[in-house]
């Protein structure tokens, strides 16, 4: 890597986090600060903040901090588009006026003091995407801890190539985030499409906290939907699964056919209803298990094949440093933004 400090950008996603969005500001912005006194960063690093539809005070609290703290930007989303849609929003802006950017969750709950290390990780290692990583899952409670190893586990059988125990934490540099913009699929889950961009990667292991304030945004049922949206978006092994179930299921009806044509022929012919019945329904199960499955494939296959916007952006509130930075390389990404002081 170069000897020059790089510009370090720290995207985070938010919706409705009106109760800790303010001590997230702060403690990112202490942390922001220490590494440029420190000389790891540039003083043009800065702190993106992508507002996705929040209902709540969110927008209005990052837009009054950005207004006096000159290391926070703003990035305002249409609509609601989805964690991974907003992430991928600040990711691509960002990168524009950085070196490397780090992506973190604004519920504290992933440890900033990391963050240097994530830096080191890069700048002296060479690291092009650092991933942060769990250390253990004892303040989790069972069900938390046994639910969440099954989730990477299930992850890995059904064919999808993650980190385990790594969420969105994770630092990436321009060059990865360039490859990043490469992939142009409409259903995103950016766990396991930045381990195929591949390039240097590092682990920087951390303790999970605590929520500082706020609810979870990510509840069970919501975790198994997001399980199955990043399987059926990156694997076929599901629809193989069911092949291999229906090719089965197809020998095992052969011999059920030779014991009946047996039978009859020995005279043991024996009234079996409710083997039949139980067997109508299993099957009939299975059948609409498979219509189902190749129905959320093709389910993606029209939302792939419309090639809608993954996000659209209503506003830029970026600060002095990038903006002049703007001003000397160009427009860029962001010319038909609405960009505001």
């Amino acid at each position: 890597m170069s000897n020059e400090r790089p510009t370090l950008g720290i995207v985070v996603p938010c919706y409705n986090e009106e109760a800790v969005i303010r001590e997230t500001i702060t403690q990112l912005s202490g942390v922001l600060k220490a590494l440029m006194e420190e000389g790891l960063v540039s003083r043009a690093s800065f702190l993106m903040f992508v507002n996705d539809g929040s209902r709540d005070r969110t927008w209005e609290l990052i837009a009054e901090s950005q207004k006096s703290n000159p290391l926070v930007s703003g990035l305002k989303l249409s609509g609601n588009v989805g964690h991974q849609n907003a992430l991928l929003a600040g990711l691509m802006t960002a990168k524009e006026h950085a070196d490397c950017v780090i992506s973190i969750d604004a519920d504290l709950q992933d440890d900033v003091k990391a963050i240097r290390e994530f830096v080191i990780k890069y700048s002296v290692e060479g690291c092009e995407i650092v991933y942060g990583v769990r250390q253990s899952r004892k303040t989790d409670t069972f069900f938390k801890r046994t639910t969440a190893q099954g989730f990477y586990r299930f992850m890995e059988r059904m064919g999808v190539k993650v980190t385990y125990n790594h969420a969105d934490y994770r630092l990436m540099s321009k060059r990865a985030l360039n490859e990043l913009e490469r992939f142009k699929e409409v259903n995103l889950f950016l766990r396991g499409i930045v381990p195929m961009i591949g390039f240097k990667t590092g682990i920087v292991f951390y303790d999970r906290l605590d929520r500082f304030a706020g609810e979870s945004k990510y509840p069970l049922p919501k975790m198994l939907a997001f399980a199955f949206e990043g399987i059926t978006s990156l694997s076929v092994r599901p629809i193989r699964l069911v092949t291999m179930m229906g090719f089965g299921l197809s020998l095992v009806s052969l011999a059920a056919v030779i014991y009946a044509v047996a039978s009859k022929l020995l005279g043991n012919t024996v009234s079996g209803w409710t083997s039949l019945i139980l067997s109508v329904w299993f099957l009939g199960g299975v059948q609409l298990l498979s219509l189902g499955l190749i129905g959320e494939y093709v389910g993606k296959i029209y939302k792939e094949v419309k090639r809608r916007p993954l996000y659209i952006v209503e506003t830029l509130l970026m600060p002095d440093t990038l903006k002049q930075a703007e001003v000397e390389s160009g427009p860029a990404r962001v010319r038909s933004l609405n960009v505001q002081p």
